[in-house]
């Protein structure tokens, strides 16, 4: 029997169900999705870019085109070097929270 027939003759019931079953089967997709959601959210630099350049007094303005405009346009390397450095870094912290919550059940050591 499947795992949700084998629930409901155990006598879950559905909210059981869903917290027991499915959302365990789904954290490896939900993890996918937060990780990718929250790279492009930090690495939007194109539609910003083109459709406002920054915004009207940097309004729109993201790490990214923060970073692109003291590299470039003030040729401020090494501070525009930091900012970049600083947005791996806590992207990589927020990854690594992602997995540590979501992905711990999916390594098995057999």
């Amino acid at each position: 029997p499947g795992l949700y027939e084998s629930a409901s003759i155990d006598g879950a019931n559905r909210l059981r169900t869903f917290f027991r079953i499915t959302l365990p089967l789904l954290k490896p997709s939900i993890l996918v999705a937060l990780l990718f959601r929250t790279l492009d959210a930090f690495r939007v630099y194109d539609l910003i870019a083109v459709l406002t350049g920054g915004g009207p007094g940097g309004a729109t303005e993201t790490l990214s085109v923060y970073a692109y405009k003291v590299m470039v346009s003030q040729s401020n390397y090494g501070y525009g070097s930091v900012i970049v450095v600083a947005m791996f870094l806590c992207v990589a912290l927020i990854a690594f929270v992602f997995v540590r919550c979501l992905g711990a059940e999916l390594i098995h050591d057999d």
